[in-house]
C-alpha cells in the first residue's frame, strides 16, 4: 500500500513536469497528454488481451474513470502549487496546514472511492484475473513512464 501511495504522487509529479517541459517547448501539453494516453491504452490492451466484447464495454468505463482520477489529482496538485506560490510551507499557520492536510485526505478518499466503484463496475465486464492484471498493468506503465522520464532527465545533464 505504501508503494502505491508513493508511486501515484510520483506519477502525477512526473506527468506535471513533462507538461511544464512541453510548455517550455512550445506549448505542446495536449499533444504530450495524448501521446501518453495512447501509450497507456496500447500497454493495457497488450497486457489484458481483451476480447472485442470486453474491449467494447471496458474502454468507455476505463476512460471515464481515468479522466475523473486525473481531474482529482490535478486539482490536488494545483492546490499544492498555489500554496507554494503564495508562500513557503514554513509560513503556513497550523490552522492553514491542518486545513490543507484535510483537503489532501479528502482528495485521496475521493480517489479511493472512485477506484472502488470502478472495480465494482469492472466485475460485470471482466473476470477477476483480468481486473488484477489491469491493476498490475497500470502500475507497470507508471513505473515505466517514470523510469523513462528519469533517464531523459539524467541524459540532459550530460
Amino acid at each position: 500500500m505504501k508503494a502505491k501511495t508513493i508511486l501515484l504522487p510520483l506519477f502525477t509529479l512526473a506527468f506535471s513536469l513533462m507538461s511544464f517541459s512541453a510548455v517550455a517547448q512550445g506549448g505542446r501539453i495536449e499533444e504530450k497528454k495524448e501521446q501518453i494516453k495512447s501509450l497507456k491504452v496500447a500497454f493495457i490492451t497488450e497486457e489484458l488481451k481483451l476480447t472485442p466484447a470486453e474491449a467494447e464495454k471496458f474502454w468507455p468505463l476505463f476512460n471515464a474513470y481515468d479522466d475523473k482520477q486525473q481531474e482529482l489529482r490535478q486539482q490536488k496538485l494545483k492546490s499544492f502549487l498555489n500554496r507554494m506560490d503564495e508562500g513557503a510551507i514554513d509560513k503556513l499557520s497550523d490552522k492553514e496546514a491542518s486545513s490543507f492536510l484535510t483537503q489532501m485526505e479528502n482528495t485521496e478518499e475521493e480517489i479511493y472511492q472512485l477506484r472502488k466503484k470502478f472495480t465494482a463496475n469492472l466485475k460485470s465486464i471482466l473476470p477477476p484475473v483480468k481486473i488484477l492484471k489491469l491493476k498490475k498493468a497500470e502500475e507497470d506503465f507508471n513505473r515505466k513512464l517514470l523510469k523513462q522520464y528519469r533517464e531523459k532527465f539524467r541524459n540532459r545533464g550530460k
